[in-house]
């Protein structure tokens, strides 16, 4: 049966649950266990799709098209498993299943309360994963700090599931902050103990300890733990703070989380496969060359608020042996001036997505400076949508061209709403959500990236190109790199002429993997690096590069890379 491992935090917020829930994840896979991975989140949201990116980040979007938690990403790029709407579960979403449930009358005129019915509502959502793919592992993170009045009823949902599948079946681990008091000149567990008491206050014993610090615990701090929160001190495992998020799978594999979460749920011990990962380490630690991209943006105080565009550039420069430095560009800035004072010298140009009409006419003055300058340029989404304006503007000669969404009276909307779209009221879910097949032109420069004729990819946009200006397009020197399979919607413009001039509908980044870069970035990145790269000195030896692997400054033994 499906064993079930749920990850809690203490202490303080953004303490990196969600890289420990893909870090375990990735761990089982390398082991060649099935793994799904569920995120709980306390808000009372149905789902992030309409919260601002300014305070919750990225919207992450899955194949079928719910709109989740940007830890969803981390769950994917991690463990190289697609996700559903069944893996995001929110305050808001229980609280609505529960209340359709009342008005239905399937509690036959009891009383609802938060104990039994949303706590039993909970648990099934975290059953339904289970018996969705049948996976041998669910990991559950619990969003939110232990103490925190609205997670509550996920934590008394999760001491109750124990019930539901056997005790042996059921692993809590608890990731909390080691702080390190430099006046002192020590490390603190007292704030670690705290939390855990919290946490046995409403009947969960961690089983696993997971410590966020900033150097590596002695052997004393480990005992000692162990003493006060009833943990086995080989459970307590060091989380010690890495240069990139991609070593942290080594960090914990190295401490042994795996081999002990393997025991507490009685599955066999198998040897890992992690060559791929710790290459990985080594291709990021010894980059060839540098370049440098330019993100221009609404929301760019936040970097999560794109996180995944900032992995997938990622994910293709360490594929092509480069690093790239990001120069964030507000795009309100470029509206009242030049857009060479910010631009000028860069490898590429990105613009990414969004929503309303704030910033851009900066977004479509970086379009016209990439298109003209022959920088390496990728519009996503409302990329795509500044690009068609800035030609309709600049090489149509249609001077009051402009986006139904920016200006809803304009003569010429050459970006407009569907037929279908012009009555909802609603905002959250009623956009082109999830995953939708693309046909390439073969003549495309699309197409020989792909290297495939029908692709698929994940969207999350109300507006669409407008076909009434297609054949006008197509003379001002475009090329419709893809369209939806009936040929009714434009998915990707580009400029055959261009060195690199591609934008999308979609939203390439959501699919990009660490071992698997996306072919829009890598070709992306290929263009900037022969743009303008600049050298990298290297600033550590082999034998740097060979600890960095780990994290914690020794190798992994052979038996564990295989």
């Amino acid at each position: 049966m499906t064993k079930f491992v749920f990850v809690t935090g203490g202490v303080v917020s953004s303490i990196g649950k969600g890289i420990v829930a893909a870090s375990l994840g990735r761990l089982f896979k390398s082991r060649e266990y099935s793994v799904s991975i569920l995120k709980l989140d306390p808000y009372i949201n149905v789902d992030p799709g309409t919260m601002s990116p300014f305070q919750h980040g990225e919207v992450f979007v899955t194949d079928d098209g719910a709109e989740t938690d940007l830890d969803l990403g981390h769950y994917e790029r991690f463990t190289e498993t697609c996700m559903s709407r069944l893996n995001s579960v929110t305050t808001g979403s229980i609280y609505q299943a529960v209340i359709n449930k009342e008005r239905r009358g399937d509690y036959q005129g009891g009383t609802v309360q938060v104990i039994p019915h949303i706590t039993q509502e909970i648990r099934e959502r975290i059953h339904r994963v289970a018996d969705n793919t049948n996976p041998d592992v669910v990991i559950t993170e619990v969003g939110g700090t232990v103490g925190d009045i609205e997670s509550l009823p996920f934590l008394e949902a999760i001491r109750q599931f124990r019930k539901d599948v056997g005790r042996n079946n059921v692993v809590y681990m608890h990731v909390t902050l080691l702080p390190w008091i430099a006046s002192a000149g020590e490390m603190k567990t007292k704030p670690t103990q705290h939390s855990v008491k919290e946490l046995r206050s409403i009947g969960i014993q961690p089983d696993v300890l997971i410590c966020r610090c900033d150097r590596a615990l002695k052997a004393n701090i480990k005992e000692k733990l162990s003493e006060f929160c009833d943990v086995p001190v080989q459970s307590v495992i060091t989380a010690q703070d890495a240069s990139s998020i991609y070593e942290v799978p080594l960090i914990l594999e190295k401490e042994g989380l795996a081999q002990q979460t393997l025991q507490l749920l009685n599955l066999e011990q198998r040897q890992p496969d992690l060559r791929q990962w710790q290459t990985l380490i080594e291709n990021m630690a010894s980059p060839q060359q540098g370049i440098e991209i330019a993100i221009v943006g609404k929301y760019i105080q936040l970097s999560d608020a794109y996180l995944s565009l900032v992995e997938a550039l990622g994910h293709s420069a360490i594929a092509l042996g480069s690093e790239v430095k990001l120069r964030w560009v507000d795009a309100e800035e470029i509206e009242a001036n030049s857009p060479q004072t910010y631009l000028e010298d860069v490898s590429g140009i990105i613009v990414p997505g969004g929503f309303g009409i704030r910033g851009i006419e900066g977004k479509i003055k970086s379009v016209e400076y990439a298109r003209t300058q022959n920088i390496p340029f990728l519009g996503l989404c409302l990329g795509m949508h500044c690009a068609v304006v800035e030609w309709a503007r600049n090489i149509a000669n249609i001077k009051e061209a402009s986006s139904a969404e920016f200006d809803p009276d304009t003569p010429h909307p050459v970006i407009n709403l569907l037929p279908e779209q012009h009555d909802v009221v609603d905002l959250g879910g009623t956009m082109r959500l999830g995953l939708y097949p693309s046909r390439l032109n073969l003549e495309s420069r699309a197409y020989s990236l792909y290297q495939e004729e029908v692709i698929y990819e994940r969207h999350r946009h109300r507006y669409e190109f407008n076909n009434a200006y297609r054949s006008l397009f197509l003379e001002g020197g475009y090329v419709i790199g893809g369209t939806s399979p009936d040929g009714r919607l434009v998915e990707m413009i580009e400029r055959p002429d261009h060195a690199f001039f591609l934008a999308t509908q979609f939203h390439p980044e959501f699919r990009s993997r660490p071992n698997q870069p996306h072919p829009i970035f890598l070709g992306f990145i290929d263009a900037a690096i022969k743009q303008h790269s600049f050298e990298i000195v290297p600033s550590v030896t082999k034998k740097a590069v060979q600890e960095m692997k780990v994290g914690m400054g020794e190798t992994l033994p052979a038996e564990i890379i295989n």
